[in-house]
């Protein structure tokens, strides 16, 4: 997770790595979603789950399942840096 500074709405930040069909190297790309956390459980720094839905907003359609992995004080400095 990216953000949780809007009320019921986190932002994720989704990795996709592809290998080059020519050159054979490993290129990482990114997306963000916005999700809908109604229980507010997901904080900065976590691993979620995430399923699309119905569109709840302009910009949201999905919602948090659960929080895979909580994030450690060491998570959340290393996310807000990369920002």
């Amino acid at each position: 997770m990216v953000s949780d500074k809007m009320q019921k709405t986190v932002v994720v930040r989704v990795l996709q790595m592809s290998k080059h069909p020519k050159y054979s190297r490993v290129a990482r790309s990114f997306n963000k979603f916005k999700a809908h956390d109604e229980a507010k459980v997901a904080k900065l720094g976590d691993t979620v789950v995430i399923e699309e839905t119905r569109p709840l907003s302009k910009d949201k359609h999905f919602r948090v399942l659960s929080v895979v992995k909580k994030a450690q004080e060491a998570d959340k400095i290393v996310i807000k840096e990369e920002i």
